[in-house]
Parts: C-alpha cells; sequence; structure tokens
C-alpha cells in the first residue's frame, strides 16, 4: 500500500474520476454495523476498496470495503463503508491515505460514526454520543499519521486541534436529535482512543474515566488529524454497542458479536440522525 505523498493520493484520485466525475462536499465514514448508511445512497458509484491504486482493501468483519459517490438527503457525499485500522498491521500514516483521497474529491465537512463502549455507565446500549474532544492514547509516542515530512498541498506543518471536532456541527446534530425525539439517547462526550485488538483492560477503562473520557475505541482519531490538517470540518458520532467494564465484580466482557448486534439494532435511527443532519447542512 503507498503512503500518503500527493502524488500517490492523486493517482488514487484519478482512478476514482475514471468512474465518476462528481465532487462531493460533504464526506461519511461508516463504522462497524453502521455501512447501511451507505446502503442508503442513490445515484451511487460504487469503488472497492481492492481497485482503488494505494488503499487498504483488508477491512475486519462489519466493514464492506467500498468508497461511494452518490446523493444523500439531496446532499453530494463520498462515503467509505468501512475503515482502516491500526490494529490490522497498518501505520497511523496510512490512516491519511482515504481522508486525503475525499478531500481530492472535493470534501469540505465529513461525519464520521463509529462503534464505541460507554464509559458511563448510566448510559444505554445503542445511545449516540457526539464527539467534543478526544483522549489519544494509541498514537502518543510518534505514531500520528501526520508524523513525517509534511505535505504542503494539504497542510501546515503543526495543526492545532482545540478546535478538532466542529462546535457548529455539533450543535447541530442536537437540534436534528431534538427534532427526532432522540434528544434523552444523544450525549456529549469526549472519546479515548487504544489500538486494540484487543478490548480495554478495567485498569485502562478507569484511567481514561479519571482522565475525562466517556468512551472508548479503537478508531476515528487519525481521521481527525488527517481531516483538520486538510482543513476539513468534522463531526464525529459513536454509537455506544457495549457498556466498558470497570467493576472488577462483573463477569461480562466485550465482544465484537455484542458490537455488530446492538449496531445493527440501532442502524435505521443512525441512518436517520445522519440524514436529518445532512438534510441541515
Amino acid at each position: 500500500m503507498a503512503d500518503a505523498s500527493y502524488k500517490n493520493v492523486k493517482k488514487a484520485v484519478d482512478y476514482v474520476r475514471t468512474k465518476s466525475d462528481q465532487i462531493c462536499p460533504i464526506g461519511i465514514i461508516c463504522g462497524s454495523g453502521l455501512g447501511g448508511i451507505g446502503d442508503i445512497i442513490t445515484d451511487v458509484t460504487t469503488v472497492p476498496y481492492k481497485d482503488i491504486p494505494g488503499f487498504h482493501s483488508g477491512c475486519v468483519h462489519g466493514h464492506k470495503g467500498n468508497l461511494l459517490l452518490g446523493t444523500l438527503a439531496g446532499k453530494k457525499v463520498v462515503c467509505m463503508q468501512g475503515r482502516m485500522h491500526g490494529y490490522e498491521g497498518i501505520p497511523y500514516s496510512k490512516c491519511a491515505f482515504p481522508i486525503r483521497v475525499m478531500k481530492l474529491l472535493g470534501m469540505e465537512k465529513i461525519i464520521i460514526t463509529h462503534a464505541a463502549g460507554s464509559l458511563e455507565q448510566s448510559w444505554n446500549l445503542g445511545d449516540f454520543m457526539v464527539l467534543k474532544d478526544h483522549l489519544n492514547f494509541a498514537m502518543m509516542s510518534a505514531n500520528s499519521p501526520l508524523v513525517g515530512p509534511n505535505e504542503d498541498k494539504f497542510g501546515p506543518r503543526f495543526v492545532p486541534l482545540s478546535n478538532a471536532y466542529n462546535k457548529d456541527l455539533q450543535a447541530l446534530a442536537f437540534k436534528v436529535a431534538e427534532e427526532q425525539g432522540i434528544s434523552n439517547s444523544v450525549h456529549s462526550g469526549v472519546n479515548a482512543m487504544f489500538s486494540g485488538p484487543c478490548y480495554e483492560t478495567i485498569a485502562e477503562c478507569r484511567m481514561a474515566q479519571m482522565l475525562g473520557a466517556h468512551s472508548v475505541g479503537m478508531s476515528v482519531i487519525p481521521e481527525v488529524h488527517v481531516a483538520r490538517h486538510c482543513d476539513v470540518q468534522v463531526l464525529a458520532i459513536s454509537m455506544l454497542t457495549n457498556i466498558a467494564v470497570v467493576d472488577y465484580e462483573r463477569n461480562d466482557v466485550a465482544n465484537h458479536e455484542e458490537v455488530l448486534e446492538i449496531a445493527n439494532k440501532r442502524a435505521k435511527t443512525m441512518e436517520a440522525f445522519v440524514m436529518g443532519i445532512l438534510e441541515k447542512l
């Protein structure tokens, strides 16, 4: 798989352009079990990751591995049905690749979805969390996708992340939640990213709680780094598909089957939520 240099990204974009010339101001990333968002895109062109030069195609179960260009809620969108993860053996720098491709396809705003574990024990399975910030445990040792020579054609060397998650887009999400009558199940919070593929230990979850996190996951943050480097506005939404174990007396454990089961049960609500946000962009 090629690195995320402008030259290699442009080669991938040139291939996608042989399939579609659509300009896509809005990007969407579908997380585990949430690929159904892509299934409701109309006038769609489907480009499998395995056919795009430089793309990694080995998505985990629950990720379809397609780049979609089409129309959703009246907006031109480019949608990733599935994402790349560091635990697949890919350096986080490779996560720059699809985001930069989407940027050159016209992306100005991105809606990122993923499955996460709730650290808030009072929240319910299937609730949503709109990210207001993150804790970057997985990439604190020079593992950011932006480490290495800077690509000036995409963005500056030093990128502020105090505004990583766009406040106007967060406010819009909560407005839509109120209109759709789901406010009680939509929260605001901080996501902590661990590298995976193991689910977090009790001690790790407690540490994340003490540092202000409300959920734990294995993705999103590399994509946010690269999107902000490209000056793309970010809205990220977690579907809380399991309640993280923070008590040594509990006997239940997290598992991927539970994640997919809850994601599938709440998929239609997530689709309607994303559609409602898109309509108002």
